[in-house]
């Protein structure tokens, strides 16, 4: 069973570091197509294939009711990086809904 939480959390992973290249890829000049063609939005669409792949292999054993809300973390990580790396901001609501979507997190995880 350990071996399809690893599966899991590279997944989670991997899909972050997809978000945070297709971000990176869409900073910048030019239109839709150069962003589309730059290295890092094609390095992060691949890594979202990879992540899709790993997800599927942890839906083998765990519970699509527990894999799929565990994917929510990412989305605290994406918020701390999003802040760090790209300067965006990170209110008090911001961090609330962290905490909940933590907790919530938690809770499938252990369930």
């Amino acid at each position: 069973m350990t071996l399809y939480w690893l599966s899991l959390a590279a997944a989670i992973c991997t899909s972050l570091g997809g978000q945070v290249l297709l971000k990176a890829g869409a900073i910048g000049d030019g239109g839709f197509l150069a962003q589309l063609f730059r290295p890092t939005t094609i390095i992060g669409l691949a890594a979202y294939g990879g992540a899709a792949l790993l997800y599927i292999i942890a839906l083998r054993k765990i519970p699509m009711s527990i894999a799929l809300p565990c994917t929510a973390a990412s989305y605290v990580a994406v918020a701390l990086i999003g802040h760090f790396m790209f300067g965006e901001a990170l209110g008090a609501q911001k961090l609330a809904a962290i905490g909940l979507i933590c907790g919530g997190v938690l809770l499938l995880a252990t369930a």
